[in-house]
């Protein structure tokens, strides 16, 4: 009687186990080559399905989600633009309510031009990093943020490409905003 109690003790935590990590990560292969260089077809990427729960992505972050149209498998893409930002390709640069981006780790510069886009609200624009191979929002869609799966959190196949993802930052945004504040604050001692 001991054994069968202890045989179900131990099966109950290895199912409680399983659940809790099927509902925290979950893993995903890379299937096209939209990502290239940063991720190859094959690659095994586990992905942190909990960190989107109290906020949104943010830019930078490569994220996993399934595409609001039909589609066998999920898609693998960057977070370029967020809700209520204006997203615009032309001359080879993404540009972000009128700030390009500098982008050091794309395969190559976008070869198209996509006029301003206002990214609609509770949704983001996503590009893939081989930017001229790449089923994206420069296509004409965004992803909902119900579609998310969640963010890649690192490559462990095969084992030669084991590596935590790099998620980009980009202060160039960051330095534009600060410049705006500053201009709209002087205007505002002007005018006292």
């Amino acid at each position: 009687m001991k054994i069968l109690r202890e045989v179900g003790i131990t099966i109950l935590i290895a199912v409680v186990v399983f659940v809790c990590l099927r509902l925290t990560v979950q893993s995903y292969t890379v299937v096209m080559s939209s990502m290239e260089p940063n991720f190859q077809e094959g690659e095994c990427i586990m992905v942190n399905k909990v960190c989107y729960r109290s906020a949104g992505p943010q830019r930078g972050e490569v994220i996993i989600f399934d595409p609001p149209f039909n589609s066998q498998y999920p898609f693998i893409k960057r977070v370029i633009g967020l809700p209520g930002e204006t997203v615009e390709i032309k001359d080879g640069k993404v540009s972000i309510n009128g700030t390009p981006l500098e982008e050091e780790y794309i395969m190559a510069p976008p070869n198209y031009t996509m006029s301003a886009t206002e990214v609609p609200e509770n949704e983001y624009f996503v590009l893939g990093d081989n930017r001229n191979n790449s089923t994206d929002s420069s296509k004409g869609w965004t992803v909902p943020r119900d579609n998310i799966i969640g963010k890649a959190w690192f490559t462990y196949w095969p084992p030669s490409r084991l590596k935590v993802v790099k998620h980009y930052s980009y202060p160039e945004l960051n330095e534009a905003g600060e410049q705006e504040m500053m201009a709209s604050h002087s205007f505002e001692v002007q005018l006292e």
